[in-house]
Order: C-alpha cells, then structure tokens, then sequence
C-alpha cells in the first residue's frame, strides 16, 4: 500500500485496485495505532475511526488536495502508480 503523505504523525495511503470493498474512492489513515478508511471527496468515515483533533487535520487536507486525491484514485483503480501528495504545513 502506497503511502502518498505524512504529517503530525498522520500516515495516508492509496491501495491499487481497491474498489471491491469500498465502492467509492477513498483512501486509509492510520495514527498511533488507530486506522480509518475516509471517503474521497467529502472526508465521510468509512470504516474505524481516528483521534477527534487528527481527523480534523485529515479533513482539512482533504479538502486541500482533493483534486490530487482523486486523480490518484484513478491512477490506482487502473494499477497505475500513483504520486505523493503535499503534507499539511
């Protein structure tokens, strides 16, 4: 599973074709031991959870990169690779 970022300890990665379980793009976060699975692009939970203060910080570079996100997701659906994406600053 590809990492595409890392920042405040929050790692976020992209599985190539991984649209069997979740139908929609989405990517997976792991921090301190907590994993969420967050929809690509309006941040909604998909599965598991994260620190209340750490998801706000996702969301908001959610928001930021969405458009990267989401070419990275049709990169990954085809098994192309994918790129990394600025961390929050």
């Amino acid at each position: 599973m590809p990492v595409i970022s890392m920042f405040y300890g929050i790692i976020v990665s992209m599985y190539f074709l991984d649209n069997q379980r979740h139908h929609s793009p989405h990517i997976h976060v792991k921090y301190q031991g907590e994993e969420a699975v967050i929809a690509i692009p309006d941040g909604t939970p998909l599965e598991g959870s994260i620190s209340t203060s750490k998801m706000k910080l996702l969301l908001a570079w959610v928001e930021i990169h969405k458009d990267e996100l989401m070419a990275d997701w049709e990169l990954a659906s085809n098994g192309q690779p994918i790129f990394k994406i600025d961390p929050l600053k």
